[in-house]
C-alpha cells in the first residue's frame, strides 16, 4: 500500500470507532494517532488520556501537553499507581504487562463512565516484531491498535507527521524511564528520578538520542557513535562523572556498543521472552 492508502485506511478504522480514548504519551506514535483521531472524529469525540506516573519524565509530560494543545485535543491526566504493585516493581521481564494492565484498566473504566466506545493505543506495525509484553494487556482489555491494523510503520508515522506539521515527527523514541532499569532490580521512585536527572543533564550537553541504563550503583551510558566525542571530551567527561555521582551512582560507564533501543532485553533468553508474552 502507498502512504496515502495506509492513511486513508487508518482514518476508516478510526471512523468506525465513533468516539474514542487515546492512550497518549506525547511520543511520536501516540501524537500522530491523536492528531489522526481528532481530524477524523472531531475533538469532541476524542479524549487523550495520559498516565501520570514516576516513570513519565517531566520533559515528556510537558511535550505531551504542548502537542495536545496544538492538535486541539482534550486531555485528561489519570493516576496509574503501578509503582505500588509489587509485580510491577519487581521488574521482571513482564514488567510492561503489569504497567499496561494498570493503565488500560483505568482507561476502560473511563470509557464506561463517559460514554466512549473504546480505547486505542499508538502501537505501530514494527512493534509486532519486538518484545512487547504490554500487547498482552491490550488484548485483555480490548484496546485497539489502529496503526497496526493499517500496517503503518515507524518510518510511515514520521513521514506522515511531517506532512501534518507535527513537532514530534523527528524526535527520538521516548519509552518510559522504567525501561532503563536492569531486570531484577526493583523499580523505585528514587531510581527513576536518578535516571531522569542524569538524562536531563546529558541532554543539556547536546546529546540527541541516548540512554542512561540503571544497574544499581552503575550508570551505563549509551550514545550514538557520532556523538561519542561529546561524552568523552576531557571537559565533559569530568562533569558527567561528577553530576551522576552526585545523584547517587558510584560508577559511571560508557557502553562502547553505543545506543540501541531495548538493549536490556539482550540479557533475556528466548524462553524468558516467551514466558512473558
Amino acid at each position: 500500500m502507498t502512504l496515502d492508502e495506509k492513511y486513508n485506511l487508518l482514518r476508516e478504522i478510526i471512523k468506525s470507532l465513533n468516539k474514542v480514548i487515546v492512550a497518549y504519551s506525547g511520543g511520536v506514535d501516540s501524537t500522530f494517532l491523536l492528531k489522526s483521531a481528532v481530524d477524523t472524529l472531531g475533538a469532541e469525540n476524542v479524549l487523550a488520556c495520559i498516565g501520570m506516573s514516576p516513570s513519565l519524565a517531566k520533559s515528556q509530560y510537558n511535550r505531551a501537553i504542548e502537542c495536545a494543545g496544538l492538535i486541539g485535543a482534550k486531555i485528561e491526566e489519570v493516576e496509574v499507581g503501578e509503582i505500588r504493585d509489587s509485580e510491577y516493581s519487581a521488574n521482571n521481564p513482564d514488567r510492561c504487562f503489569h504497567c499496561k494492565t494498570h493503565l488500560y484498566s483505568v482507561l476502560k473504566d473511563i470509557t464506561k463512565r463517559k460514554g466512549f466506545s473504546g480505547v486505542v493505543c499508538g502501537s505501530n506495525y514494527d512493534d509486532m516484531d519486538d518484545f512487547r509484553p504490554g500487547n498482552k494487556a491490550a488484548d485483555i482489555y480490548e484496546v485497539r491498535s489502529p496503526l497496526v491494523e493499517a500496517k503503518i510503520t515507524k518510518n510511515d508515522i514520521r513521514e506522515m507527521s511531517r506532512k501534518l506539521n507535527l513537532p514530534t515527527a523527528d524526535i527520538p523514541a521516548s519509552p518510559c524511564l522504567a525501561s532503563r532499569v536492569t531486570y531484577g532490580l526493583e523499580i523505585t521512585e528514587q531510581r527513576l528520578k536518578q535516571i531522569e536527572q542524569a538524562e536531563d543533564f546529558l541532554r543539556s550537553l547536546g546529546l540527541s538520542e541516548f540512554r542512561v541504563r540503571h544497574h544499581d550503583t552503575i550508570a551505563r551510558i549509551e550514545v550514538r557513535p557520532e556523538e561519542l566525542h561529546i561524552v568523552t571530551s576531557e571537559s565533559n567527561r569530568d562533569i558527567i562523572v561528577e553530576k551522576l555521582k552526585s545523584i547517587g551512582f558510584k560508577y559511571v560507564t560508557l557502553d562502547l556498543q553505543g545506543f540501541r533501543s531495548g538493549s536490556l532485553n539482550e540479557m533475556l533468553s528466548e524462553n524468558q521472552k516467551q514466558d512473558s508474552l
